[in-house]
């Protein structure tokens, strides 16, 4: 009996499943078929040029490199927002305290930030991950920043919006009623704790879609460059608003028309400030449409609450312990943030030994704050050459498998020797750049050193030093690891990318009849309701739903938004924990200075500020040692792997 040379399909609807082969069997086959996606796509470059690429940027990810120019209009908006975070920041407490309203309340209003940073951020990107437009980060950052120069405008006219509503409403009430002011009074009051409200909402909002946009739009490779410029705009932004500050503003001829106070002023320049930054990133960055998945989400509350949730749960180790450090560093950064003015007042007090004039003590702080912001800058444009990766390390559009590239590392190594023995000068391999998690590390320690260092501080100068000097550390924690996580975010989106195709590549490549029930491991995976009489062949191109869930798995996109929004949760939580911890270490400290009746002193008799700097300071060291335990990217891993090979090749070559 001959066997046709071919077989043609039948024309039953029977489904097929794939021959069972062993886990091991099936990554070798994807490994041998990696090469042959890689000659048929677009990626495929071949060895003749040798142009070297980040081994994150291996998958095709399509996106062009970006100039200098290009990240400075990606990240500009970030300062603009840092901008608006100095309205409440630096001047929110004294203009809620002028409005009439009590300190206790003050705190209570306080609590937007923390309260925002858990809700606006997570959500905000689990949304805009589920959207497939184009316009999916941009439509979240116009939103909220049209919200954000809303609550602002009321914020700085709070009083005069009140007074239309009271006149609008009161039922014909007068200046003269004695009832009028207190309303008024009050309801300023309302209008600008909802402002308050609302103006954190947006920030979180307008920040989370910042950085998202960032995600999308840097290719991997310049994932560090581009996050290293968003801290630099963060401190620009700091400095801008801190600036402005000190500026007389009521005497500037066009901003004498608004009237007001200097807070109106203010708002008003940060709100043009702001504006005109994020016109620039929407004008000038375009999203890519993404495409829709086969099985695509609801954007309905509990869908969205529910990936966050599931995200949460199934993060991967490295970003899940990035977020272990950041609970820690927080616990420190938030003392240092909240009370860091208080401290040098505090000082001033125990220098002059007396309490210190009020004003004098919180533009000394508000210098020192200045310096801070100076000095990150400076060390958030520094600091990132350090981890500058040479291209000699990357990967090559030629490295095709092991043996390829080892051949081309033995090719350079030998031109290298013969250009140094031109120059009459010895072989010099390229030199491993620091890595990310060395850098966060170093400025956690440097943190705790300082902190620690004010149970020697006496004078106002070196308070002064020691705050500025904290601007270093705060120009990593802007940096280092939000480049780590979206380093690592753009490594799972490759593998999940490269894991699809290569099964996908599987699927189409097997046999056009594959044994079922004369299997035993097909037997057990069998479908229900199947007996004797099910057919051993099955057709490949009628696979049923099972067995397409089963064998076929498509990729799921990375949440990145949603990524960044559970990091963002690591960085709030603390706040929480600071507050509880700050009251009592303040009730244990200043409790003498506070119960003594002849004692009315804010400042003097007091060093409460101190043990709490200190406290965070520990908290960060236990945050240093949890960073040791973030492993390096896959990039760093590679890059050292080949400058390991690169000195065993020298060694080879020396005589």
């Amino acid at each position: 009996m001959t066997f046709p040379a071919t077989v043609e399909p039948d024309p039953d609807s029977e489904s097929q499943i794939a021959w069972p082969i062993r886990p091991s069997e099936r990554r070798a086959s994807q490994k041998s078929q990696r090469p042959d996606a890689e000659q048929n796509g677009h990626g495929s470059g071949g060895g003749s040029n040798g142009k070297a690429v980040d081994a994150s940027a291996a998958g095709a990810s399509g996106k062009k490199r970006m100039s200098t120019m290009d990240l400075i209009k990606l990240s500009i908006s970030m300062g603009g927002s840092q901008v608006a975070w100095t309205v409440e920041l630096g001047y929110g407490t004294p203009f809620l305290l002028d409005l009439g309203l009590s300190e206790q309340l003050t705190s209570l209003v306080w609590l937007a930030g923390p309260i925002s940073g858990l809700i606006a951020q997570p959500v905000i990107g689990a949304i805009s991950d589920a959207s497939t437009s184009k316009y999916r980060r941009r439509y979240w950052i116009v939103t909220s920043t049209a919200v954000l120069v809303i609550s602002t405008l009321t914020l700085a006219y709070c009083r005069e919006i009140a007074a239309f509503f009271v006149d609008l409403l009161g039922g014909g009430a007068g200046s003269w009623d004695p009832k009028y002011g207190k309303t008024v009074t009050d309801t300023a009051i309302g209008f600008a704790i909802v402002s308050f409200y609302l103006l954190d909402f947006a920030l979180n909002a307008l920040q989370a879609s910042l950085r998202n946009l960032l995600l999308d739009i840097t290719p991997p490779e310049q994932l560090n460059a581009a996050n290293a410029w968003h801290s630099r705009m963060i401190n620009a932004g700091n400095i801008v608003g801190y600036g402005f500050g000190f500026l007389p503003l009521a005497n500037m001829p066009i901003l004498r028309l608004l009237g007001g106070s200097q807070f109106r002023k203010f708002c008003v320049v940060c709100m043009i400030i702001l504006t005109a930054t994020v016109w620039v990133t929407c004008w000038t960055q375009e999203e890519q449409q993404r495409q829709p998945r086969r099985i695509e989400k609801g954007n309905s509350v509990r869908e969205v609450f529910k990936g966050i949730y599931t995200t949460a749960l199934g993060l991967p180790k490295p970003i899940r312990r990035v977020c272990y450090v950041q609970v820690f560093a927080f616990m420190g950064w938030f003392p240092f943030l909240f009370y860091s003015t208080t401290y040098i007042g505090q000082v001033m007090a125990y220098e002059l030994d007396r309490e210190p004039d009020h004003d004098l003590a919180t533009r000394t702080g508000a210098f020192a704050m200045l310096l801070y912001s100076i000095v990150a800058v400076a060390a958030g444009t520094l600091l990132p050459h350090l981890t500058r990766r040479d291209t000699r390390l990357l990967a090559h559009e030629g490295d095709e498998d092991e043996d390829a590239e080892l051949s081309r590392l033995r090719s350079q190594v030998r031109e290298w020797r013969a250009e140094a023995a031109r120059h009459g000068k010895p072989l010099r391999l390229p030199i491993m750049p620091f890595f990310l998690r060395n850098i966060w590390t170093g400025a956690l320690l440097l943190f705790t050193f300082l902190t620690l260092m004010t149970f020697f501080v006496t004078k106002v100068w070196q308070a002064i030093i020691l705050v500025s000097l904290v601007g270093i550390c705060w120009a990593v924690a802007c940096w280092a690891p939000f480049a780590i996580i979206m380093e690592f975010l753009k490594e799972q989106e490759r593998e999940s990318t490269s894991e699809g195709e290569a099964v996908a590549r599987q699927w189409l490549r097997r046999p056009s009849h594959s044994r079922t029930l004369s299997t035993p491991a097909a037997r057990r995976n069998s479908r229900p309701g199947e007996g004797e009489r099910a057919p051993l062949l099955r057709r490949r191109r009628s696979f049923d739903q099972h067995d397409a869930n089963s064998l076929q798995p498509e990729a799921e996109a990375v949440a990145g938004g949603t990524v960044l929004g559970i990091h963002n949760l690591a960085i709030v939580m603390p706040q929480f924990i600071v507050a509880l911890v700050s009251s009592a270490i303040f009730h244990v400290v200043d409790a003498d200075a506070e119960d003594d009746p002849a004692n009315n002193a804010a400042l003097y008799g007091k060093n409460g500020v101190a043990w709490v700097l200190r406290f965070g300071g520990m908290c960060t060291l236990f945050g240093a040692v949890i960073a040791r335990m973030v492993p390096p990217t896959r990039t760093e891993k590679e890059m050292r792997r080949r400058l390991a090979e690169l000195k065993v090749l020298q060694e080879e070559g020396t005589p």
